[in-house]
This record gives C-alpha cells, sequence and structure tokens, in this order.
C-alpha cells in the first residue's frame, strides 16, 4: 500500500471515492459497485470517468455531485468528472467486497452474466437461475416482482425463512 503522504493525487482520489457512497444501495460505494473507470490528473483538475449502471439511471447526477464534492472536501480539486456509457456498465463490475457488502445489506448479489451467444438483442427470456436467500442462504426462493424499487433489482422471497428480500439483477 502506497502511503497518502507519498501518494500520487489519483491515487489519493482511488482512496476517497472508496467513501462515495451510492445514493440507491448506500451499502456500496461507487468503487464497490463499478462505476469508477479511471481516474485523471490533467494538473489543473481531476478527471474522473464514471459509467453508470444503465443511461437513464436516475441517480447518476446525484452521484456525479458526491464524487465531486467527496473530491473537493479531501482538497484534491478541482474535479469534473465524465460519462462513458461504451462498453456499458455490468454487474460483472461490482467488486467482490461490494458483493459482500450487498448480501450483508440483505440485497442478494448478482451471479455473473451468462453470454450464451454473441447476438446483442434476444427476444427470450432469460434461464431462471436459483437466487439463493441473503438472510438464511436457502435456494428456496421465488421471484414476487420483475422490479424491486429500483429498475435494477427484483423483488423475492424466501420459502425457507419467508422473509422478502431484493436481488440485484445481472445486466
Amino acid at each position: 500500500m502506497v502511503s497518502l503522504a507519498i501518494a500520487s493525487r489519483a491515487e489519493r482520489a482511488w482512496s476517497v471515492l472508496d467513501t462515495v457512497l451510492d445514493p440507491e444501495v448506500p451499502a456500496l460505494s461507487v468503487r464497490d459497485l463499478g462505476l469508477v473507470r479511471e481516474v485523471l490528473d490533467h494538473g489543473d483538475a481531476l478527471e474522473v470517468v464514471l459509467t453508470p449502471t444503465y443511461s437513464g439511471c436516475p441517480a447518476t447526477e446525484a452521484i456525479e455531485q458526491d464524487v465531486i464534492a467527496a473530491l473537493d472536501a479531501a482538497g484534491l480539486g478541482p474535479t469534473r468528472v465524465s460519462l462513458r456509457r461504451a462498453p456499458a456498465w455490468t454487474s460483472d463490475w461490482i467488486s467482490a467486497e461490494g458483493r459482500r457488502k450487498l448480501a450483508d445489506y440483505g440485497i442478494a448479489p448478482p451471479g455473473p452474466v451468462v453470454h450464451e451467444d454473441a447476438t446483442p438483442i434476444r427476444f427470450i427470456g432469460r434461464r431462471a437461475q436459483a437466487v439463493a436467500c441473503p438472510r438464511c442462504a436457502s435456494l428456496m426462493t421465488e421471484r414476487l416482482s420483475a422490479f424491486g424499487s429500483t429498475a435494477c433489482k427484483a423483488m423475492y422471497r424466501c420459502s425457507s425463512c419467508r422473509e422478502p428480500f431484493e436481488h440485484f439483477k445481472p445486466i
């Protein structure tokens, strides 16, 4: 680990970004979620490159403001944010630590995105995969709704402990 006294401005910025929480899932930082693609030091300003979870994500503006405020408060600014939408964000970018934090928070983390073929658009449903309950780890769960509190989550219920929970969908 690099000492913060000798760490570059960009390295210090990565550490600060560990403290910027996602407004929709406040158990995860923007780094845990895999939203931060790059931190570039242009000398006169830092540029943070973000990829939102999807192009219409309503939290994108709040995340941009939180990133700028955190880095400026840490004395690393001025800061600007740019959005990179390609390649599109995938739930595979959630860190192992982020997946653990999701489960601890009561949201079943997504499994890996399965690419069955190279066809970019499919008009058939996805194969149902068992979703483990984040409370008791049972695979005896059922989907109640395709959508939860946000578009990226679905509502499930565990047949073993009877508790409802959200599942972060693999995207």
